[in-house]
């Protein structure tokens, strides 16, 4: 429910009566994890999916009986029992998972609370007591944050596709007149001062933070660079040719960043993807953030073996609190 906050908050605002139905449990494979949740208002307005279409119609079914009945309903879809015998609707993938559907209480305060949080990108966590079963606890971990430093076209590419992908993103530039809302209407903050500068004022910088140093000027990429690569984020990385990547690791080493700090930065930035617009080269550096965060080797997926899918990736669990939606 969580992560749909955004999207319930002005409906709840506005009494529209609305339902959740929230994955709960996966049997081997399926296309979203536990946590992932479908609403569902009376008219039958749906809001997000569980499986991108393989049981959306049994749920939002499930959906609008426990909005119209105000009870909790549980079920299960997809294929179970030696046989693969099919249950409900069918998981194209071949797996099962188990669902909790239940009326959302607008008038509830906590849950009024949570989504506010939710929706404005801060850790978040709700226990909802639903009925004699299974406690439900949901919780959305705060957005990831990326810190673009320039503004240039290419931050322009690298904030809208950053946005897209989940993360709250910071622009800084020297210059007022490139670091505006019309050229950044995506950015969660705007900031007007010297790269180096604002890294040192960073509040609790994370493993879940990236910095991305495209100001294009040694004058300020060196000092910038120097501060990151101190920093306790999980991402440093500069935009640049070879030749500037090699000249430019020349003048850290001059202003004192040690092997092992270098050792930290992925420049040139961004995976080999043939990019060659700022959007391209946007997409191949969010790709390699998320690789980076995630350990994952970036490799095309039909080269792998293996699920597609961790325990990491998502969600909401019963009845004990892990990463969850």
């Amino acid at each position: 429910m969580l992560e749909l906050a955004a999207d319930l908050l002005p409906l709840i605002e506005r009494g529209v009566p609305v339902a959740a139905v929230t994955v709960t449990r996966v049997v081997r494979s399926a296309p979203r994890g536990v946590g992932a949740t479908l609403a569902v208002t009376g008219d039958a307005r749906v809001i997000g999916s569980l499986s991108g279409g393989c049981v959306e119609g049994d749920a939002v079914m499930l959906g609008l009986d426990a909005l119209r009945s105000g009870a909790v309903r549980r079920g299960s879809f997809g294929f179970a029992g030696p046989d693969d015998a099919i249950v409900a609707a069918g998981l194209a993938c071949g797996g099962a998972i188990e669902v909790v559907a239940y009326p959302i209480d607008g008038t509830d305060p906590r849950v009024r609370a949570a989504l506010m949080n939710a929706a404005a990108g801060r850790d978040t966590t709700l226990d909802l007591t639903l009925d004699d079963g299974p406690a439900l606890t949901l919780h959305r971990p705060g957005r990831p944050r990326l810190v673009v430093l320039g503004a240039g076209e290419h931050a322009a590419a690298l904030c809208r596709v950053g946005a897209a992908a989940g993360f709250a993103v910071t622009v800084c530039d020297v210059w007022a007149l490139l670091v505006t809302r019309e050229r950044f209407p995506e950015a969660s903050e705007l900031v007007v001062a010297p790269p180096h500068e604002y890294l040192a004022s960073l509040e609790t910088p994370d493993d879940r933070t990236a910095v991305c140093v495209l100001t294009h000027d040694e004058r300020l990429d060196v000092p910038a660079l120097r501060a990151a690569l101190r920093l306790p984020v999980g991402f440093v990385g500069a935009m640049g040719s070879r030749a500037t990547v090699a000249r430019r690791a020349a003048l850290l080493t001059q202003a004192g960043v040690t092997d092992a700090e270098l050792g930290r930065l992925h420049s040139p930035l961004g995976l080999d993807l043939g990019a060659h617009t700022p959007e391209e080269t946007a997409l191949s550096v969010i790709a390699e953030i998320v690789a980076a965060r995630t350990g994952a080797s970036a490799r095309p997926l039909r080269s792998t073996l293996g699920p597609l899918h961790t325990d990491a990736a998502v969600g909401c669990a019963t009845p004990t609190p892990v990463a969850a939606r």
